[in-house]
């Protein structure tokens, strides 16, 4: 397996891969309904343009000439964090995948990427019920923030998410 920058030339498969992440993942979580309606040409329009604006930063993970994983990644979005916070903004791997060091070598390229262009926190947001995520993020060194979860609106469907903050070794 390979970790490289990605090309507007994957901005299909990386479509392809975070519907199904998304609907493997979410399952449960995410209402049946929503999850139906995502559409893969909405998400190559959306991969496509912020790679033509250059950001977030994407990497992918090939085996062969086959789209594994991505991570998306750049400066914190929050407006009120300080500016040496970098933020994993989407981390995802196809279902087949999981549990197979996709992810962590994903996190672990971006969070090198990160560290060389001085950040020295790494935030995310996980959705709240999401405990496979919850679990992997842990593993890799990331807390939860006390007092941070929020609700947002997806769909019909009120979620929660909280953020978790990488500290260590930085």
């Amino acid at each position: 397996m390979r970790v490289e920058a990605t090309t507007l030339e994957d901005s299909r498969a990386i479509a392809e891969l975070h519907v199904a992440s998304w609907q493997a993942a979410y399952t449960g979580i995410v209402a049946t309904s929503y999850l139906a309606t995502l559409s893969v040409e909405q998400r190559e329009h959306s991969w496509k343009k912020q790679l033509l604006e250059g950001s977030p930063q994407i990497l992918v993970a090939r085996e062969g000439s086959s789209l594994v994983g991505f991570v998306a990644f750049g400066g914190c979005r929050e407006t009120q964090a300080p500016s040496s916070y970098g933020e994993i903004w989407a981390l995802y791997v196809l279902p087949s995948q999981w549990s197979a060091g996709v992810g962590r070598i994903l996190w672990l390229a971006a969070l090198t990427s990160l560290l060389e262009q001085g950040f020295t926190v790494v935030t995310l947001w996980v959705l709240a019920l999401n405990e496979r995520a919850t679990r992997f993020y842990k593993a890799a060194g990331f807390e939860v923030e006390a007092g941070s979860e929020k609700l947002f609106t997806l769909g019909s469907q009120e979620l929660a998410e909280v953020r978790l903050i990488y500290k260590d070794g930085v």
